[in-house]
């Protein structure tokens, strides 16, 4: 949950006339249904200020509760409110009480996780925003004219629970209600159940949402960088990962040599004079001191700045070490790890900077090599709009998919790293406060916002139809033309399963030219392929429902990407795309082979006029590998002059 920045990043801003943004009238007319932890309704960017009417079809309600009035909380941006505690209740096996209960029972937001995810999605203008200084800008949603229905499913109960049977019951409610776009940045937790298990309430209330016409947008989960750890996995869902934007927040590092350097942090303080530097030695026998062994005990760190290494570079624990440091009396903490891009705040302002581990290095090397080593750190600086390296965050969970692998997941990433948007205030009298969050949870509002203007534009679209248009009109390298680096161990191009087809881009994808279309056949061939039983199928469908003796071929489920996850002989696969381009218009195949995979279309040529509007076309795949290999990447594209429509493909060979 946090920025400014994001969507100009996208290009997804009002003062471009021929934008998305300005196309779809800014989501006018648009519901986005959020199951979240609630939502502050007296945040400005909650206003309805130039909104007209509620659209005649919607037909929710603003329930009442725990200091929300629907009077005062509702309005034409507001449109609808509930909360879902009763399979909370039932889970636990008794009523919660208060002293467990650290919430509002009714649909008020007391984390700001939901507040924050509604900001990104629909939130109204609001001007001269920052956090202490740092992003000043405007706070938008990125649909800002359309409208929020909230369902809090997420409760402050043993650190933040959100049970299946109410996100089913919320789903159902808000298929009922009349949502556009539901927007869920939360998912279950690993290993995930089966497609057809009655416990995976997110999948089959998805499943009757999509089939219902209702575009479901899910994080893909910050369990990353470790493979097959991607939630929200169903073919039939719209799963985001999270990348970074051109937006950093640089802090100068200058030693005693006169060495000037930089590294990042959020802080507002700052050590203009020079201060001793110490870092913490231990001997042979002992074991290493890493960031986060640093505790209360250390006094040594008193009235000196402090050089640490975190043993774990990318979950270190950041917060409680400068914590400590500070109530000893230190200075400034000085974190070496590897570079990620998801800088946490310092609500203290204490001068907390994070730098590269060979920077670190030189920085020890300084300490170790001089009798009086000293340091001044600057202030915090917003750096925007400088073409820095887009990366798709550590954090974010990363394929393949766990329980259908030949599926491609994530399939899309978006701006959810630094993500500045409303939150509760701490004092209650207060109207507005905002703050810096990241997480997939931030990237999925992103998506859920470019749906719902997409949908406004073109309200016939299947959420298949729309999905294969974000997906194949992606950026495969950045905004600026760079490449998009995946933060790992090292870090590296970024892959299909770091990012799917890429970094989300809006406004190509409002003319994308073909999609991949999927309907209920589909998505049954799709259970039948995985072999579920008839009456498992039938439970999720209500719909009799009898595969056919001769299993399908998962690989031919109409998604828009090829994974072969054990290519062991050649194998053959086929496509459908549907023109919703020019009716007179004809593609021709471009195949960029994964190294060592030989890839054969047929027909190379597709020619569309008003009688043929889906062709299907046959991909021949084959390996020249002559061992066992991991997963090798490239891509299928057509292309017509104007258009290009790109699918990732993924290959493994087993030998």
């Amino acid at each position: 949950m946090q920025t400014t920045r994001s969507w100009d990043y996208l290009q997804l801003s009002p003062r471009f006339p021929n934008s998305l943004l300005r196309k779809s009238r800014m989501g006018s007319g648009a519901i986005i249904g959020v199951l979240d932890t609630g939502i502050w309704p007296e945040s400005e960017v909650f206003c309805d200020e130039g909104l007209g009417p509620v659209p005649s079809r919607w037909k929710g309600i603003c329930e009442s509760g725990e200091l929300f009035s629907p009077a005062k909380a509702c309005s034409r941006k507001l449109i609808g409110a509930r909360y879902f505690v009763k399979g909370l209740e039932a889970a636990y096996g008794h009523p919660l009480n208060n002293s467990e209960f650290q919430d509002y029972w009714s649909p008020r937001d007391r984390s700001g996780h939901g507040t924050h995810v509604s900001s990104v999605a629909s939130g109204f203008f609001v001007p001269n925003v920052s956090y202490h200084g740092l992003a000043v800008g405007t706070v938008r949603g990125g649909a800002p004219h359309s409208r929020i229905a909230m369902y809090k499913v997420c409760w402050q109960v043993n650190g933040g629970v959100c049970a299946d049977i109410d996100i089913l019951k919320a789903i159902d409610q808000a298929i009922y209600d009349g949502v556009d776009v539901l927007s869920l940045s939360l998912g279950p937790s690993f290993p995930s159940y089966s497609d057809v298990d009655m416990r995976n309430g997110i999948a089959i209330g998805a499943f009757h949402a999509v089939a219902k016409g209702i575009v479901v947008v899910g994080a893909a989960g910050n369990s990353g960088p470790a493979a097959y750890s991607v939630s929200n996995i169903e073919p039939w869902l719209l799963t985001v990962a999270a990348s970074s934007v051109d937006c950093s927040f640089l802090v100068a590092i200058t030693l005693g040599n006169n060495w000037t350097t930089m590294g990042q942090g959020m802080f507002s303080g700052k050590l203009t004079k020079f201060h001793n530097l110490v870092y913490p030695e231990v001997s042979d026998l002992d074991d290493e001191r890493a960031c986060e062994s640093l505790s209360l005990n250390d006094t040594w760190a008193a009235g000196n700045v402090v050089l640490c290494f975190a043993s774990d570079d990318y979950n270190d624990d950041t917060h409680n070490t400068s914590s400590s440091v500070k109530k000893v009396g230190g200075l400034g903490l000085i974190v070496a790890k590897n570079p990620t891009k998801a800088v946490e705040p310092f609500i203290n302002n204490f001068p907390c900077v994070q730098i590269s581990l060979d920077i670190g290095m030189q920085i020890l090397n300084y300490i170790r090599s001089t009798r009086n080593p000293q340091v001044k750190i600057g202030a915090s600086t917003t750096r925007v709009g400088q073409p820095l390296s887009t990366t798709v965050a550590y954090f974010s969970s990363r394929g393949p998919n766990s329980v259908a692998p030949a599926i491609l997941k994530p399939d899309i990433a978006a701006p959810g790293v630094a993500i500045l948007a409303a939150v509760p205030p701490s004092d209650p009298k207060d109207r507005n406060s905002y703050a810096f969050i990241s997480g997939t949870s931030m990237a999925t509002p992103h998506v859920s916002a470019i749906v719902a203007l997409l949908k406004t534009l073109h309200s016939h679209w299947s959420p298949a139809a729309i999905k294969s248009a974000i997906v194949t009109t992606a950026w495969s390298s950045d905004p600026y033309g760079a490449v998009i680096f995946a933060e790992g161990q090292p870090m590296m191009s970024a892959r299909p399963f770091d990012f799917g087809g890429g970094i989300v881009n809006p406004n190509k994808a409002v003319d994308p030219g073909l999609v991949y279309d999927m309907g209920m056949a589909d998505y049954i061939q799709y259970f039948c392929a995985k072999g579920y039983n008839n009456s498992a199928i039938s439970g999720i469908t209500k719909r009799s429902i009898s595969c056919p003796k001769r299993r399908p071929s998962i690989l031919d489920i109409n998604v828009p990407s090829i994974t072969i996850p054990s290519l062991t002989h050649p194998v053959s696969l086929t496509r459908t795309v549907t023109n919703v381009g020019a009716i007179n218009s004809s593609y021709k195949a471009a195949i960029e082979a994964p190294p060592g995979i030989t890839i054969a279309v047929k027909p190379r040529i597709l020619k569309f006029n008003h009688k043929m509007k889906s062709i299907s076309f046959t991909v021949t795949i084959s390996s020249n590998h002559r061992v066992t290999t991991g997963y090798c990447f490239g891509s299928l594209t057509w292309l017509d002059g104007v258009h290009s429509v790109r699918i990732p493909v993924s290959v493994r060979t087993n030998i």
